[in-house]
């Protein structure tokens, strides 16, 4: 049975003032948010499908939907995610009214519209309740992503804070240790995620800055990443991109067109369980910083054996084109297969991991560089899977990838993506029902 501090209020457009904190910034409570409530689901969303505008920065997806967007939605150029802790005299009314204030925030910066009353119409002895730096610039295919990390139900004390660790999904656990895991505190973990993707680099950074402040006293910012360069596709109409080893990347990736392996492997079923993410998915993060220099120095040939693909058209050295399917036992006249048993492609392919695929929306990261003056560059991987057993499956599969010589995996976290926020709802609104 539900309880006033139990139920997230509805964020419809008629309730807006009445859903959204006064804990929130400043006049973001007073906002009028016409044309908050849209339909349609995000995760059936291709790039056919985008509202307004035939370049990407005209993009706008809707927030509410079935499903959350930013998943089986195309892929966008530029990412900022950030990872959120709780604050430690947060009460469970709080983290309620964080999601719906963020809620109501991301269907409007979804849509191309500032927070509340904006940058410059607000009271001028206020801060002004949208930071501004968006001003001008269109929705840029912003999509926004919510996530619930292992420790939001039940914290490293095991603490229940906020009383849902009866409701904690039994495959939320935080990942296992891998071989040759160097993960930093700084870069992993977290109560609560978002995603930001979009097609200009400051509406995502906008997006989290913004979303942050709106976060202030209530949780803060555990660590962030910005990503370029979108390393897989997601759709059919998106051509292969590189990764900063030069190679194209996520060739063999689920599209969004793939309806029955988005199913299979990507959504959260109602018999899965818990009921509250039927028609959710599981967000994996692994930031994996690349050995730049060694790599550059490394010859054309012992790079495509590596891999397992030539670097110019992406094909399988077992011969084709880039989407033709590898053939592990192809062989040279010596009797070697032409693909090396160790190579990345082998190792992560589904025939070597009992069928299983992921979703990937992985971006490039370069963070300046280190203290010896190399490239702090590499890979901002992530995935979205049915189950986490997905990607256990495959990374301890890939213990013995020839790339492992030139790559180290230092951040890592997981979190529970809830389905989509329905019109009137907040995200989470199912975990609190």
């Amino acid at each position: 049975m539900s309880t006033p501090d139990t139920t997230l209020p509805d964020t419809g457009p008629s309730d807006t003032k009445a859903a959204l904190s006064r804990r929130g910034l400043l006049g973001l409570a007073g906002a009028g948010v016409a044309g908050l409530a849209l339909g349609g689901g995000a995760g059936a969303l291709t790039t056919a499908a985008a509202l307004s505008g035939a370049s990407g920065s005209s993009n706008r997806y809707p927030f509410h939907g079935a499903h959350q967007a930013g998943i089986v939605t195309p892929s966008q150029d530029r990412l900022h995610f950030a990872a959120f802790d709780m604050s430690s005299t947060a009460t469970r009314a709080d983290l309620i009214s964080l999601l719906s204030d963020w809620t109501a925030a991301a269907a409007r910066l979804t849509q191309g519209s500032t927070i509340g009353d904006g940058a410059v119409d607000g009271e001028l002895l206020a801060p002004p309740d949208d930071t501004g730096e968006a001003l001008g610039l269109p929705p840029s295919g912003l999509t926004i992503t919510f996530g619930f990390g292992p420790t939001l139900f039940r914290d490293a004390a095991g603490t229940d804070r906020f009383g849902i660790a009866a409701r904690t999904p039994p495959l939320l656990r935080e990942l296992p240790h891998f071989r040759g895991d160097l993960l930093v505190a700084a870069a992993s973990g977290g109560d609560l995620c978002v995603q930001a993707c979009a097609d200009d680099p400051q509406v995502a950074v906008h997006a989290i800055r913004n979303l942050s402040r709106i976060a202030f006293g209530r949780a803060a910012l555990r660590w962030s990443q910005l990503g370029f360069g979108r390393t897989s596709s997601t759709s059919t109409a998106q051509t292969t991109p590189r990764n900063l080893f030069g190679f194209k990347d996520g060739t063999a990736n689920i599209k969004a067109e793939e309806t029955a392996a988005v199913d299979d492997d990507v959504w959260v079923s109602a018999s899965d369980g818990p009921a509250w993410l039927a028609g959710g998915s599981y967000l994996v993060a692994r930031k994996i910083r690349m050995v730049i220099e060694n790599w550059d120095h490394t010859q054309l040939g012992e790079q495509q054996r590596v891999i397992g693909r030539d670097k110019g058209e992406g094909a399988p050295l077992s011969g084709g084109t880039e989407f033709t399917e590898p053939d592990f036992h192809a062989r040279r006249a010596d009797g070697s297969t032409k693909i090396d048993a160790q190579s990345h492609v082998r190792l992560a392919h589904p025939d070597f991991n009992k069928g299983t695929r992921l979703l990937r929306r992985g971006y490039n990261f370069v963070d300046g560089n280190d203290e010896l003056g190399r490239l702090n560059a590499g890979l901002f991987f992530i995935s979205f899977q049915r189950s986490p057993e997905q990607f256990i499956r495959v990374q301890h599969n890939l213990a013995d990838d020839a790339m492992n010589e030139y790559i180290k995996h230092v951040g890592s976290a997981i979190f529970a993506v809830p389905p989509g926020a329905r019109a009137g709802q907040s995200i989470g609104a199912t975990l609190f029902a």
